[in-house]
């Protein structure tokens, strides 16, 4: 069992936690939620002895094996990926590598005067690796690289020719093939495919061990924990339940402490009264002093912290023709492997795509050839009448100024539209108070994305095309946007791996690669993704659920 008993920590002027305690309990899966800067990795930190409180106690398992899967990545470079995953595996990770080098030294003339040495050391290590089920390692890291989306030539490929993205999966498969007794999981779907998604969910419910992690997914956390630990002010509150359950119960107790604050106040306000009215009467000195000794001993209810989303408003787009893109006889080839063969599509105006496709299937690809970012090898793309695009890929958020605030960004962008106007935008993406003055070269992946959508959606187009907008939104925002564009009256292509967001927006669906996933030809559906699901069974081609 993990305890924090009564723990204090405090960065500067920021108070993190006042007092604070949690336990996680051997086996609990349990989702750490609380808005940005309230503790959740200083909490992980704590647990692996990275950091300590200011006051209290945290208490560790010294004898049970801690895996932790954060965002900030080591340098990863010199090993294939079969073998980088093995090893950051654990102690059987380290035995393998251990093996290699004493097989490399056994054969090694100039180490001839040490080989009995060497051959001891080799039965001892080879002993404990068959003991920890070791030569089972290399299948299982296939078997969590090819949930995580490696094709067997990537797993054997060098590790250093990877994107982040990539990288950041194979951090999470050395710690998933460790099966550690407590797992810690920083925001792991953050680099995933909704594939991949799907199959983490189903590994990490079946890991025997504890489970604390941080996620945006509300699908994911829904399925996965039982338990819900909220950092907010200082305090850390569980709840027993999924995430849908701690924001139905978040709200009751809410209004409980807003009818009990209330109460209280109309009691103050009652004896104040009494007291202003006869502080002067002699008769009822002692009467008055009364109450207002019992006034002082009475322990004051708090409001409730509420958190405030900012609804945004997004004016009407111009209204577009019918047909607003026409794809003819798509072809695209990278290399040896055809993406697309003759491809036709038309998208007409108020319909919502999503494309649904596994790693390769060519989603980004499409996306980028319909936003003239990316040539076809043969056919052509056809925008319609009167159609304004809005694009929106990762690479969009290269677009911002480095060197301007938030605030000065909007202000260059918009310098006709009202203070008021920019600060509900700014709002309405969750930057408030003082976060518009911070430098965009300061801002997390999440921060750039709100800006780079808030500045597409002011005057929106009537055409979004969006490539994972949902990356690192938090999930207020990714709510607001839901609601927001569920408004939207004009036309969408979209690739996102959060099933809120594919649930609440699209009403066309586009499968790459077939329902198998390695058919040639794309198929169509002409209905929801929630149709889509019932339809085939399955969230995302090839994976059922």
């Amino acid at each position: 069992m993990i305890s924090f008993s009564k723990i204090s920590k405090q960065y500067g002027k920021q108070l993190l936690f006042v007092d604070a305690s949690f336990q996680l309990n051997p086996g609990e899966k349990c989702g750490l939620v609380g808005p940005n800067g309230s503790g959740k990795t200083t909490l992980f930190r704590m647990i692996m002895g990275e950091e300590t409180p200011d006051d209290g106690e945290v208490s560790v398992p010294k004898k049970q094996s801690i895996g932790y899967f954060r965002q900030d990545i080591e340098e990863m470079e010199g090993r294939s990926v079969i073998d980088e995953t093995i090893a950051g595996s654990g102690r059987a990770g380290d035995l393998h590598h251990e093996l290699e080098a004493l097989q490399n030294a056994m054969s090694d003339p100039a180490k001839a005067d040490e080989m009995d040495a060497i051959l001891e050391r080799f039965g001892h290590v080879q002993e404990e690796y068959e003991h920890l089920g070791g030569y089972a390692l290399e299948s299982q890291a296939r078997e969590v690289l090819a949930g995580l989306g490696f094709d067997e030539a990537r797993m054997d490929g060098d590790v250093g020719a990877l994107s982040g993205g990539w990288k950041m999966r194979v951090a999470m498969a050395r710690v998933l093939l460790g099966r550690p007794d407590i797992l810690l999981m920083d925001e792991p779907t953050n680099h995933l495919d909704i594939e991949s998604i799907v199959w983490l969910e189903n590994f990490l419910k079946s890991l025997p061990g504890s489970l604390l992690m941080t996620s945006h997914d509300r699908d994911f956390m829904n399925r996965i924990v039982t338990k819900i630990a909220e950092i907010d002010d200082g305090e850390i509150t569980t709840y027993s339940g999924d995430y849908n359950f701690y924001e139905r119960e978040r709200a009751i107790r809410e209004a409980n402490q807003e009818a009990a604050h209330a109460r209280q106040q109309a009691m103050f306000a009652k004896e104040q009264r009494f007291i202003e009215r006869f502080k002067t009467h002699a008769a009822k000195a002692a009467q008055v002093q009364s109450r207002v000794k019992a006034l002082e001993k009475i322990e004051k209810v708090e409001p409730p912290k509420h958190r405030v989303v900012v609804k945004f408003d997004f004016r009407p787009p111009p209204r577009s023709g019918d047909d607003v893109a026409v794809l003819k006889g798509l072809s695209k080839r990278y290399g040896a492997r055809q993406v697309y063969d003759g491809f036709n599509l038309t998208i007409a105006r108020g319909e919502r795509w999503s494309v649904m496709g596994k790693n390769g299937a060519g989603k980004s690809t499409l996306l980028k050839m319909i936003a003239g970012a990316l040539e076809p090898d043969a056919g052509e793309v056809r925008i319609g009448a009167s159609v304004k695009m809005g694009y929106f890929a990762q690479q969009s958020l290269q677009l911002l100024d480095p060197d301007l605030t938030i605030w000065e960004q909007l202000q260059k962008d918009f310098p006709g539209e009202s203070i008021g106007a920019l600060r509900s935008l700014a709002g309405a993406f969750q930057f408030s108070g003082d976060d518009i003055d911070k430098k965009i070269r300061s801002l997390s992946g999440g921060e750039r994305t709100r800006l780079v959508i808030a500045r597409m959606l002011l005057y929106p187009p009537n055409f979004l095309v969006l490539d994972e907008p949902t990356n690192h939104l938090d999930l207020a925002t990714k709510d607001m946007l839901i609601d927001s564009l569920k408004n939207f009256e004009g036309t969408m292509i979209f690739v996102s791996h959060d099933r809120a967001f594919l649930r609440g927006l699209s009403n066309r669906v586009l499968e790459l690669g077939g329902e198998t996933g390695t058919d040639s030809q794309p198929l169509v559906y002409p209905g929801s993704y929630i149709e889509y699901v019932n339809r085939t069974g399955h969230e995302a081609p090839g994976v059922h659920t």
